[in-house]
C-alpha cells in the first residue's frame, strides 16, 4: 500500500468540507483508483469527480496514471501562472496591491519601445448574461501549480513571439471588492508591431485556461463559485 496527501480547491473543498486529506492506495494505484476512494469517504463529492481536473506533483494528470507513494495529488474545478533567462519574466500570486507601474518598470529593458498591458478589474456590475451585483471576490489559488503554469505560459509566449522581451503574469487573490485589479498581463518589446498586444491576449487566455485559479463571487444574492469549462490534455 501506499499513502498520498489530497487538496482540495474551490468547490471540491467546499463539498469535501475539509482542504486536504490522506489516502492509501494499493501499490499500483492510479488516479481513478483514488477518485473511486474519494467517492466513497465523501458522498458529495460524486458530481463533481466527472469534470474534476488532477494534478499530481503539480503537473496535470489523468485517470489512467499510477500515483507514486508519498505524492501530492490536487482536485480542482476547471480554472476561471526557463528559456530567455537573460529576459526579465515575472510571474507571482500575490495577496498585496498590483503596482502597475512598478511591474512595467521590471519589465522594461534599454531597447524596449512598446508595452501592452491587460488587467482585470473586480465589477460592481455584470450585464453580460444574467446581470447582478457583485458585493466582493475572494480569489483562491494553487500556489505552486499556478506559477509554475504561469511560467509554462510565459515560455508559450516566448516560442509564439520571439520578438516579446519581457513578460509579466501576476495575479492578485484574497478578498477583493469592485474597482480593484486582480490580474495583469505585460508584455514589452523593441516595436509595437512584433506582436505584444496579440502576446498579451493569449497570455490572459491561456491563464484563464491552465493556470488553477478560482474566484468565488459574493453578491446580494448569495455566494458562487465561478468555475471554467475548459479541460486540459496532455499538451497542457
Amino acid at each position: 500500500m501506499k499513502r498520498v496527501r489530497v487538496l482540495f480547491f474551490a468547490t471540491l473543498k467546499d463539498r469535501a468540507g475539509t482542504k486536504e486529506t490522506s489516502v492509501e492506495l494499493p501499490d499500483a494505484g492510479s488516479v481513478l483508483d483514488l477518485k473511486m476512494e474519494l467517492r466513497e469517504r465523501f458522498p458529495d463529492l460524486e458530481r463533481s469527480l466527472e469534470s474534476v481536473l488532477v494534478s499530481v506533483n503539480r503537473e496535470y494528470a489523468f485517470d489512467e496514471d499510477i500515483i507514486a507513494d508519498g505524492a501530492e495529488v490536487a482536485l480542482f474545478p476547471p480554472v476561471s501562472g526557463g528559456s530567455g533567462e537573460s529576459l526579465p519574466t515575472i510571474f507571482a500570486i500575490t495577496e498585496n496591491e498590483l503596482d502597475l507601474n512598478e511591474l512595467l518598470e521590471k519589465i522594461t529593458q534599454a531597447s524596449t519601445g512598446a508595452a501592452c498591458i491587460f488587467t482585470g478589474i473586480v465589477r460592481g456590475i455584470t450585464r453580460r448574461g444574467d446581470a447582478h451585483e457583485t458585493d466582493y471576490l475572494e480569489y483562491e489559488a494553487y500556489g505552486p501549480m499556478a506559477e509554475a503554469k504561469m511560467r509554462q505560459v510565459a515560455e508559450e509566449i516566448r516560442q509564439k513571439w520571439p520578438a516579446v522581451e519581457g513578460i509579466a503574469i501576476v495575479q492578485r487573490i484574497g478578498h477583493l471588492v469592485p474597482g480593484t485589479p486582480t490580474v495583469l498581463i505585460a508584455c514589452t518589446a523593441a516595436h509595437r508591431d512584433t506582436g505584444v498586444f496579440e502576446a498579451a491576449r493569449y497570455g490572459i487566455d491561456r491563464l484563464k485556461q491552465i493556470v488553477p485559479i478560482w474566484k468565488k463571487e459574493i453578491g446580494p444574492d448569495g455566494e458562487v463559485w465561478v468555475e471554467g469549462a475548459y479541460m486540459p490534455d496532455l499538451d497542457d
